[in-house]
């Protein structure tokens, strides 16, 4: 796409914009919407993703001239996410999915994105990282027996690979590292067994790693850059997926779910130097940069090449982000406080 496209804009002016981007449904969502039958809920939908995939659900049915509800479920403990996904179409519904009676008690759909999740302050809170991964996950397929089901895992799920390597595939065995990645594991296996016990066509996607304006790795980066913090080389490469792209591959996988399940990693086609990259955010940001240790020969990575043919192509790549997020930055844009810890290398968030 062409700077041109007004999919790709020069700039990105402020969260109402960042959000219409975000929620954009591509040709491909479009097409899938209108081939899906049903209603489509999305549990978890409180999180970092989960509004911008839910608004895309509902734009890409109503482009498609299909009338569906798309339910978003989550506790919604603070703030206006409930008016405005109200506002944007998505119905929603309190509920704490650890409560399996509450969970019983959500209505019927054809269609499941289960997004919910414990990543973030992971260490010392290890028995309630498990809960949420790996319990609650039974609880929710049990309900949904027999919907399709595509569930968010992360390609912490696989080993560091060498940087060269191009990143695991599906095909290769995890290896996850710490015990965020081994429930994550966890939560994988829970739905494979449903999956085939329950009759449940589900896709799996292995997520690394969403940006967009208010958070993700470049994200990080960019505002050490801005703040003058030096910048820790040892996870020296990462991958990096505009969120948009994300929301549309993962709303198409819905086309993909089988049993036993599929899986596929959901990924920026680039693997990024985290240096060259710091390098560029500092040239856009007119700040100079700071480094710390070398690159270790490994890093967490992963390849898209078949989530590429059956999901669909990347339409944003890491230098236009990086362009866009030193914008943000420059302006003052708002963030989210919520740092990725991508240069974890011991598995502990």
């Amino acid at each position: 796409m062409s700077e041109s496209d007004p999919a790709i804009p020069t700039v990105i002016r402020d969260v109402e914009h960042l959000e219409e981007l975000l929620s954009r449904p591509t040709p491909g969502v479009v097409e899938s919407m209108g081939r899906l039958d049903g209603d489509i809920i999305v549990l978890g939908v409180g999180g970092k993703m989960g509004p911008t995939l839910a608004h895309m659900a509902v734009r890409g049915s109503e482009a498609a001239g299909i009338k569906r509800r798309v339910i978003g479920v989550s506790r919604f403990s603070s703030g206006s996410l409930q008016e405005e996904l109200n506002r944007d179409g998505v119905e929603t519904i309190r509920c704490d999915l650890l409560d399996a009676d509450a969970v019983a008690a959500l209505p019927a759909a054809k269609n499941v994105v289960f997004m919910a999740g414990m990543k973030f302050g992971t260490t010392g809170k290890e028995s309630m990282t498990w809960i949420m991964n790996t319990v609650m996950p039974g609880a929710v397929a049990r309900r949904y027996a027999g919907s399709r089901m595509v569930v968010f895992s992360t390609g912490n799920v696989y080993p560091l690979t060498p940087a060269d390597s191009g990143g695991a595939r599906e095909s290769d065995q995890p290896g996850p590292i710490g015990e965020y990645a081994a429930s994550c594991l966890g939560r994988e296996r829970v739905f494979q067994y449903y999956a085939d016990e329950l009759n449940s066509p589900t896709a799996i996607i292995r997520l690394n790693y969403a940006v967009e304006m208010r958070y993700g790795v470049l994200v990080d980066l960019a505002r050490k850059i801005h703040e003058g913090q030096p910048i820790d080389l040892a996870m020296g490469y990462a991958n990096v997926i505009w969120q948009t792209d994300a929301n549309a591959m993962i709303l198409r996988s819905l086309d993909h779910v089988s049993v036993p399940a599929a899986i596929f990693n959901v990924v920026g086609p680039e693997t990024i130097s985290v240096r060259k990259s710091c390098l560029r955010l500092g040239e856009l940001l007119g700040k100079p940069v700071d480094f710390v240790g070398e690159e270790a020969r490994d890093a967490l990575l992963s390849n898209g090449s078949l989530g590429y043919e059956k999901l669909g192509q990347t339409t944003v790549d890491a230098d236009h982000m990086m362009q866009w997020i030193a914008d943000w930055i420059l302006k003052d844009g708002q963030t989210l406080g919520k740092p990725t810890h991508f240069e974890s290398r011991d598995g502990k968030f």
